[in-house]
């Protein structure tokens, strides 16, 4: 077992018949790792963990369990053991979620194209028809480029061998990535000593991305597109990453009751007047998008959107 070897903080860790990341995992960076973190003791371990706490609770960077009466806000959990993913593994993930998003779309294409996977019975017409996330308002209507999830969130873990396997696909609203970025920046911050001389791939850039590829979507825009986020306010349990990802790709933060439809185009309420909206990466179901189209009680939503999606207006 490779936990025998170490004579520190691991010497006593038996991980049973699970698979480890950190010990079985057959690659020199996850054992550098490995050794660096069996030198530390546990009362370091322990003051370097609080002190993740208390930086985190001073961010705000928090959750939200609306299941819980006494405890809504909760602090990002963080493990001072990171997760070690080679270059060799990112390459099997990379490959394989790319291949899942493309399934996805074409598969979503199909259901709200000419269904050819219900009439020849490879999916039960009942999973999608009878689904209450199935918008018959998008029956006969292709999305620019044919794509209609842009942002997924793919779920992955690994299994009792150390292969990978998808738990979920989230391909709605997902959330969770400001996380990711946020716990790579507190690492580097409390354990620069653990990730010196490995060479780890930068998360940092992912709102200069996300905004690039947002932009490529806008409707014959007027000069530099503008893109927006949609949020439904302060108590939804994800608004830490709707702020988080509107500062990083530099775009405003908007509610419903800011942005205006006329004449089929989308426009932002501003101090200067209405400004032309081209882009909309939304965080808000859609069921509360659009009271005109969905939900009548809607106050989130902004009236008209849907059709101003359909007449490709934004």
């Amino acid at each position: 077992m490779l936990a025998s070897r170490f004579a520190g903080l691991l010497s006593d860790y038996d991980p049973k018949p699970f698979f480890c990341e950190l010990l079985d995992a057959p690659n020199g960076a996850a054992r550098a790792v490995a050794s660096r973190f069996d030198a530390f003791g546990l009362d370091a371990i322990a003051a370097r963990s609080e002190d993740a706490s208390r930086e985190l609770y001073n961010l705000g960077i928090t959750f939200t369990v609306y299941t819980e009466r006494d405890a809504i806000d909760r602090i990002l959990p963080f493990d001072v053991i990171p997760r070690v993913i080679t270059a060799e593994d990112w390459r099997v993930l990379e490959s394989g979620i790319v291949q899942r998003v493309q399934v996805i779309n074409r598969f979503l294409a199909d259901m709200y194209g000419p269904q050819r996977a219900l009439a020849d019975r490879i999916v039960p017409a009942d999973l999608v028809l009878g689904n209450a996330n199935f918008r018959k308002e998008m029956i006969g209507f292709t999305p620019p480029g044919g794509v209609y999830v842009h942002i997924a969130g793919i779920d992955v873990v690994r299994d009792q061998e150390g292969r990978f396997r998808v738990l979920e696909d989230n391909a709605r609203t997902p959330s969770g990535v400001s996380y990711v970025i946020e716990n790579r920046h507190l690492m580097q911050r409390l354990f620069p000593d653990v990730m010196q001389q490995i060479g780890v791939r930068p998360v940092s850039h992912y709102g200069q991305v996300l905004h690039r590829q947002l932009a490529e979507l806008a409707p014959e825009p007027d000069g530099i597109p503008q893109v927006v986020l949609l949020s439904p306010g302060v108590f939804n349990s994800a608004y830490f990453e709707h702020v988080f990802l509107a500062r990083e790709m530099g775009v405003p933060l908007v509610e419903g009751a800011d942005l205006a439809v006329l004449d089929e185009r989308v426009y932002m309420r501003t101090v200067r007047g209405l400004k032309r909206v081209d882009v909309i990466y939304r965080r808000i179901d859609d069921d509360f998008l659009d009271p005109k189209a969905f939900r009548p009680d809607s106050m989130l939503g902004v009236p008209g959107l849907f059709g101003a999606y359909l007449a490709g207006g934004v």
